[in-house]
């Protein structure tokens, strides 16, 4: 879509239009974050899950990236995107909404958790590659890297203040009960949505085309270019250990640790800080290191930080080891990626942004779920630490794919590229990468342990 002369030349906050986008976010994800502290505190504490059952819920939350991310993505390049956040919205709605009021009649079970976590899963995939797929019609190509910046101080602020929320609420009205947060989250989101105003046209497609098409162009596009394909494998396996730790935190605060939920809270919330500061620090620190050099940096340097996780301890000290730890490992995930989704963001010819971020999400959030059961079945089998410490090993591997490609003698990362409009599958080894760049949120570094978009 076209940009106006002042949009061009005008921060991304002083159009009306992105501040009822990056409002929405807010809402959506200050709920988000009360769940995360209490979705898996109502399996532990009022169901009495195991450790394998949290780990298998931690894994239908994100499951749906695994089973249906690549026909979203092109499902989404054929629709409005606008409508089709507002409707994920509503879904997320009324699942989160489904939990009180069974536990109000005393019919909650572990099978509707899951349920809700899956249903729930499938509306997020469709909300963030549309997403993801909006903010490059609201804002031109030099204001994506603000743009993202700015979502990204929302969702770690988020992180800061919804588990300490969360905790809270649970600990004044139980579990079940802190769920409606969520369900209110999503609920404004949808109504702020709802106030942008930018005309959307209906994509029209190709008259050849068909599902399978579309979704084999996308999955050309990113296969096609060598450094989508560095980046996927990184945050795949980024993901892949975070899953590990979403699945063990809370069995491994609550019945290692012994903390109350007030407290996990807190410990969470501590730990958000990291991603805040990764969010206001990102735009600096590519100016100063340059594009390319963030990307690896800011995960080989944060990356050994997570070994204070099976490291902590009983009382404050270790809960305090456990936060700190996961602060620093935010903060590197959280600049990692506003340096990574912007720079897809900026290489992307338009028409193929669903695709090329769903099959990135698939590549990438694909691993969740395996991350999420692997993480249960350990916990199960060897203890909470053990498994805590299998993650941590795998976070110092996370960088390997950045460092042995040509990304690390790079210092800057073009955002155009000859295979824009038509990848191919003779794209130059890793060794021959080119480059690009640009903003942040398929890692799920931010949201449970550290995820990456």
């Amino acid at each position: 879509m076209p940009v106006t002369p002042r949009a061009a030349t005008s921060g991304p906050l002083r159009m009306p239009d992105f501040r009822f986008l990056l409002a929405g976010a807010a809402a959506g994800q200050l709920g988000a974050q009360v769940t995360l502290v209490a979705l898996p505190l109502v399996a532990v504490l009022e169901l009495d899950a195991s450790a394998f059952q949290v780990g298998l819920l931690t894994a239908a939350e994100t499951a749906a990236f695994l089973l249906i991310g690549l026909p979203a993505g092109a499902w989404t390049d054929r629709m409005r995107k606008r409508p089709l956040m507002i409707r994920a919205d509503i879904v997320r709605a009324a699942a989160m909404a489904s939990i009180p009021l069974a536990a109000a009649a005393g019919a909650l079970t572990m099978a509707q958790l899951y349920a809700v976590a899956l249903i729930t899963g499938v509306a997020t995939v469709f909300f963030d590659v549309a997403h993801q797929s909006f903010l490059p019609q609201l804002l031109p190509k030099e204001q994506l890297v603000a743009g993202n910046g700015a979502l990204e101080t929302v969702r770690s602020s988020a992180q800061v203040t919804g588990p300490g929320l969360g905790g809270g609420l649970v600990q004044l009205v139980g579990a079940h009960l802190a769920i409606v947060a969520d369900a209110i989250g999503y609920a404004l989101s949808a109504l702020l949505l709802l106030g942008i105003k930018t005309p959307e046209n209906s994509p029209q497609p190709e008259p050849s085309s068909s599902l399978r098409k579309d979704i084999a162009e996308g999955v050309r596009f990113v296969f096609g270019h060598p450094l989508l394909r560095v980046i996927a494998l990184t945050t795949g396996l980024a993901n892949l250990f975070s899953a590990v730790v979403m699945a063990t935190q809370t069995v491994f605060l609550v019945r290692v640790l012994g903390l109350e939920p007030g407290a996990i809270g807190l410990v969470l919330s501590a730990s958000a800080v990291g991603g805040l500061a990764g969010a206001l620090c990102a735009g600096g620190l590519a100016a100063r290191l340059g594009q390319a050099r963030t990307i690896w940096l800011s995960l080989l340097v944060t990356g050994p930080f997570a070994l204070l996780w099976p490291l902590s301890g009983h009382g404050v000290a270790g809960a305090a080891m456990f936060a700190a730890g996961s602060g620093v490992v935010f903060f590197g995930a959280v600049v990692y990626n506003v340096a990574q989704v912007s720079f897809r963001q900026a290489l992307c010819p338009p028409r193929l942004l669903g695709r090329m971020n769903a099959t990135l999400r698939f590549l990438m959030w694909g691993t969740l779920p395996l991350g999420g059961l692997l993480g249960g079945a350990l916990a199960d089998t060897f203890g909470p630490r053990t498994a805590l410490a299998c993650s941590a090993a795998g976070f110092l591997a996370v960088p390997l794919p950045l460092l042995l490609s040509s990304l690390r003698g790079m210092r800057d990362l073009p955002t155009t590229t000859d295979t824009d409009e038509h990848p191919t599958d003779d794209a130059p080894a890793l060794a021959e990468d080119r480059s690009e760049y640009q903003s942040a949120d398929d890692q799920p570094a931010a949201d449970q342990s550290a995820p990456v978009s």
